[in-house]
């Protein structure tokens, strides 16, 4: 039962990661532009919903190596 709980939870970061990758905006700008990622990026660098973005990403790619890690040593 422990074992699904962490699968579904694995997945969900997994789909969640792809998610917020793609959001980021590369060299070439990204989907976070459609949001207001870009407003006013060249005077202040970085805005707040990108720095948000970056702190959800990597509270879920931690979530997403921890489950990796649980499942690799549950199913081993």
């Amino acid at each position: 039962m422990l074992t699904i709980a962490f699968v579904v939870l694995h997945l969900t970061a997994t789909l969640s990661l792809i998610f917020l990758v793609l959001m980021h905006s590369g060299k070439g700008g990204g989907l976070s532009d459609m949001f207001g990622g870009s407003v006013g990026q060249a005077a202040a660098g970085s805005t707040v919903v990108e720095k948000n973005l970056d702190r959800i990403t990597i509270t879920v790619a931690v979530v997403f190596a921890f489950t990796t890690v649980i499942l690799a040593l549950r199913l081993h």
